[in-house]
């Protein structure tokens, strides 16, 4: 209890500096911004299962940036494999669901600047043996990993992981991210590769349910996405600067890594 008070306290504390600094930024006069995400990343978008409502990282991050750019925040929920495709149509004004930035992305739809880099790492079962790092684990021909196709997480398992055949059978799909973590739990696969942050949400959500084996396997810088030349994205860009010089940024690494984790 004393470090969620802790981490509430740097979140108003923070926020304040924000609504200080606002003045500063782009004002969108109260113009209704539309987002979407997926509802199934923990802990940066998942449901709350007490009240049934969206909640996470990102959700606080944006609603404090809309409100920093005096805007509002309609919610919208989408698939993964949909998501980047509708936004770039313009069915949603802003998408995110830890989208890793990188040039074939950026084909297709425009970046906010990062919010968040992140390391990937193997999270695993909590008395798994057979394998300790990428290399044992490639090795083992009975061993499998969950992904979501068409992800970060499903590339570096064929290629860091594997032996860069996309069509592998030891790779497992999954229609979710949140399925591919309850496949690992029940024995379904053996891996399921995640930004560190995420791992560590997991491991706080369910003790003595996982852990993370072997070094980084690389990093990645998450953004938000707009369609393509949104007038959004430099209001955005500026209150994602402003929350990470004022310190919120760095509040909501605590409140969502450290805090819920140990609180769950």
């Amino acid at each position: 209890m004393r470090s969620i008070l802790a981490s509430t306290l740097a979140l108003a504390l923070s926020f304040m500096a924000g609504s200080a600094n606002a003045a500063d930024l782009p004002d969108l006069g109260g113009r209704t911004i539309v987002a979407v995400t997926e509802n199934a990343y923990t802990p940066l978008n998942f449901v709350d299962p007490k009240t049934g409502e969206g909640m996470g990282w990102e959700y606080d991050a944006f609603n404090e940036i809309a409100k920093r750019l005096n805007a509002k925040v309609d919610w919208k929920l989408s698939s993964w494999d949909a998501m980047i495709q509708s936004v770039r149509e313009g069915q949603f004004d802003v998408g995110m669901d830890g989208i890793t930035i990188n040039d074939e992305r950026k084909e297709q739809v425009d970046f906010s600047i990062p919010y968040m880099i992140s390391e990937q790492f193997m999270l695993v079962r909590a008395d798994e043996t057979r394998f300790t790092d990428a290399k044992s684990f490639g090795e083992n021909p009975d061993l499998l990993v969950g992904a979501q196709p068409g992800t970060t997480n499903f590339y570096t398992a064929v290629y860091n992981v594997l032996d860069g055949n996309e069509q592998n059978p030891r790779i497992k799909l999954f229609e979710t991210f949140g399925a591919t973590v309850q496949a690992l739990k029940a024995g379904d696969v053996d891996t399921v590769l995640m930004d560190q942050t995420s791992a560590n949400g997991y491991i706080g959500a369910s003790p003595g349910s996982f852990k993370t084996v072997g070094g980084p396997l690389g990093s990645e810088s998450f953004g938000f996405i707009f369609k393509k030349g949104s007038d959004l994205v430099e209001p955005v860009n500026a209150a994602i600067k402003s929350m990470q010089d004022d310190g919120t940024i760095e509040a909501l690494n605590k409140k969502w890594f450290f805090d819920y984790a140990s609180a769950n």
